[in-house]
């Protein structure tokens, strides 16, 4: 590959060592795939903040740079096309959102180095040998969703002590052991919580989130929750709508959903992801290997409470809670 792309041998240490202006002078232009499940405009912030950082570490668009971006717009059947084609653009290297779009690309390509931004449990999808030592061309950060819905439940119980029913809803896009796992794993939790959980599983469209509530009102859940899916990212606006329509406050894994008028949201800093997600990038374009850079987990989170959405639901959160909170919307 690195023959292809210089045209003569050099060796590892040189290539190692090459920085961002070294390549830039030379002429150079690598190429950087974007792969995501979800739109252009759901994504619009976080594709911002990963370009930003990309420059403040040397790499600019169109100088020693060029990146091609894939939006899924939430149709799973498409990720694998998507994949494919930047595979065969030869990517030097591909970023991910997820582990959904992390395994279709890993299955198009065992060579192209992948950064993903927010896999779940990379170990458990098998992207990964380990954390430390990932073994394969798959690197990058993992988002502890599983750890954090466990966290949602408890912030929802500790708002509303006699919560006994939430409603869970899954997209029914994505893996089905990850998604399985995923529910055993907060049922668990919502045993030693005293609270039951339905799972609610839903197609991303308007009409299918509409049914969806309308199924969660029959079960006579109390609350809601959602599952961190990439593929509820461009819905977010509408989900906020059918939560708050229906009297259900809503605990969300992103704080995107707060901002369109959601309740609450407890989960990872997304936009630290990808600023941390460039500095991989940054390396494997200077000659790292992905199985050689150990897999970070999330460490900054975010919890955020919409006090007018409360108001509007009618409801009153404890203080205690609000002073936990990083931000509070009034």
């Amino acid at each position: 590959m690195r023959k292809k792309f210089f045209g003569f041998v050099l060796s590892t240490l040189l290539f190692a060592q090459w920085s961002p202006t070294q390549a830039q002078q030379s002429g150079k232009m690598f190429r950087i795939g974007f792969l995501d499940a979800s739109t252009a405009s759901g994504s619009a912030v976080l594709v911002n903040t990963l370009r930003q950082e990309l420059s403040r570490l040397g790499w600019i668009e169109g100088k020693n740079i060029t990146i091609e971006y894939r939006f899924a717009e939430q149709k799973e059947e498409r990720l694998r096309e998507l994949a494919a084609e930047l595979v065969a653009l030869k990517v030097d290297v591909l970023v991910v959102t997820g582990g959904e779009p992390a395994l279709v690309a890993k299955k198009e390509s065992s060579t192209t180095p992948i950064v993903m931004t927010g896999a779940s449990d990379p170990i458990f999808l098998g992207l990964i040998a380990s954390l430390a030592r990932p073994g394969s061309n798959v690197t990058g950060l993992s988002a502890r969703a599983y750890e954090l819905n466990t966290k949602r439940l408890e912030v929802l119980k500790d708002a509303f002590p006699k919560l006994g029913r939430v409603g869970f809803l899954q997209s029914t896009q994505g893996s089905t052991k990850a998604k399985d796992f995923e529910l055993k794993e907060l049922r668990t939790a919502a045993s030693a919580l005293k609270v039951n959980v339905e799972a609610i599983e839903t197609e991303t469209n308007p009409k299918a989130l509409e049914s969806a509530f309308q199924a969660a009102k029959q079960k006579q859940v109390e609350a809601m929750m959602t599952a961190a899916s990439r593929y509820f990212l461009a819905q977010a606006k509408r989900i906020v709508e059918l939560a708050n329509r229906s009297r259900l406050p809503a605990a969300y894994h992103q704080r995107a959903y707060v901002d369109q008028g959601g309740l609450m949201s407890y989960g990872v800093d997304y936009v630290d992801l990808y600023r941390r997600a460039a500095g991989y990038v940054d390396k494997i374009l200077k000659g790292a290997k992905p199985g050689d850079l150990p897999v970070q987990q999330a460490t900054k989170f975010e919890f955020v409470i919409n006090l007018k959405a409360a108001k509007e639901l009618g409801l009153t959160m404890p203080v205690d809670l609000l002073q936990r909170a990083n931000q509070v919307i009034k």
